[in-house]
């Protein structure tokens, strides 16, 4: 059965592409701050609101379940109210919430505020591949670098900032406020951008999350990037305190977690684009997934001693994210298939990922401490290897939807 032909690509200005530009680099910094902003600083946090051990574990695994809520709804949300639309209010969203935040001294309100800051930031998430599919379809590769490369250091500033900008004001809440200001900036280039919006009318080719869950690839794909956003966020919410448990300070403790973010800085610009050029990615899956085990087992063994060069070779292994962002837009066809590829394989890969914070919290109360939760995340990193495998060479969702 022949594929239809991937619809043409969208033609923008000059202005338009400088600004499309702006707007995915400042979007993309602000990806991540909601979601790791909160661990170096989550003791603060938890004496401040009088947190018990389970509320910190909730608040640690809000942001796979925002992630896996809001990611599911938002190709649909894109196709009734446009990419551009979706995509501001995605960030008002985030600076509602992050403001919101930092300045109540209500737990609830403080979930509350934290799920409506996370809950944009995932739906943005979603949409990221399908703005690169749409106005930029032959650099997919060269774009995906550029956006996660930006992710990557929004991440690593929020982890090792967000402690120094607490000390210097006083308060965590500063520590916190700091990435809704940038949030703020982020999201004025989207009003420019809106009356630019192509809101795409529905179309009897158009792909469903449901076609999505009976394929194969589908679900290969869920598993491998489930499985690694509950290494990631596992380590954005947990490892922190890993550090301040083995005896480091927070500031330092911070600064080890903002070593394993910052890897992925020089990492999600060359994996990419290296990736695309590959006619499978096997052997490129294979060398950053091996590098788990031996900054895990090091962590375990010498948390002190080895603990810097564990924290470059776990953030090695973490650079598996920008990959599968690629892959996402490698095995698809068309816009419609990159966002229902997109929507199921980021909404079942947190569900997946939300017991991974959680379940670090519940081991390290019932243990008293990391070597049973580290040695957890160590098996399943075979798992992750055998779904990054299963996507590795080239397909498309939407053969497999019509097969």
């Amino acid at each position: 059965m022949t594929p239809p032909a991937p619809k043409a690509p969208v033609e923008d200005s000059r202005w338009e592409r400088v600004l499309l530009l702006a707007g995915i680099v400042v979007l993309a910094f602000n990806l991540r701050p909601a979601a790791v902003s909160v661990g170096p600083v989550l003791d603060e946090i938890t004496s401040a609101l009088g947190m018990s051990g389970a509320v910190a574990g909730v608040l640690t695994t809000l942001p796979v379940l925002a992630f896996a809520a809001f990611g599911a709804l938002a190709p649909e949300l894109a196709r009734r109210l446009g990419l551009h639309h979706v995509t501001l209010v995605s960030l008002v969203a985030v600076v509602v919430g992050l403001g919101i935040r930092a300045r109540t001294d209500e737990i609830w309100v403080f979930l509350v505020a934290s799920l409506v800051g996370l809950g944009g930031m995932a739906t943005a998430n979603v949409l990221l591949p399908s703005l690169v599919k749409l106005h930029f379809p032959r650099r997919v590769g060269l774009l995906t670098s550029v956006y996660t490369t930006s992710m990557a250091v929004g991440l690593t500033f929020a982890s090792s900032l967000t402690v120094p900008i607490a000390e210097q004001t006083g308060s965590w809440r500063w520590g916190l406020f700091a990435w809704a200001l940038t949030a703020v900036v982020a999201a004025l280039p989207w009003i420019g951008l809106l009356r630019h919006d192509r809101t795409p009318s529905p179309e009897p080719h158009t792909i469903t999350l449901r076609q999505v869950a009976r394929t194969r690839l589908g679900w290969s794909m869920a598993l491998f990037f489930g499985l690694q956003s509950l290494q990631a966020y596992s380590i954005f919410g947990w490892f922190a305190q890993v550090y301040r448990d083995a005896g480091f300070s927070a500031t330092t403790a911070g600064l080890l977690l903002g070593v394993i973010t910052a890897m992925s800085i020089p990492l999600s610009f060359l994996i990419p684009s290296f990736a695309a050029r590959m006619h499978h990615q096997t052997w490129l899956i294979v060398g950053l997934i091996a590098c788990y085990p031996v900054g895990y087992l090091g962590l375990i063994l010498a948390p002190v001693a080895g603990a810097w060069a564990w924290a470059v070779l776990v953030g090695t292994a973490a650079s598996v994210f920008p990959l599968v962002l690629t892959l996402i837009g490698l095995r698809a066809r068309t816009r419609e298939g990159t966002a229902a590829l997109s929507g199921f394989t980021q909404s079942v890969g947190y569900l997946i990922a939300a017991v991974g914070p959680f379940g670090m919290g519940v081991l390290y109360d019932a243990t008293g401490g990391w070597t049973v939760p580290l040695s957890v995340l160590l098996v399943l990193v075979v798992g992750q290897l055998a779904a990054g495998l299963a996507v590795a060479r080239p397909s498309y969702i939407e053969d497999s939807v019509r097969r």
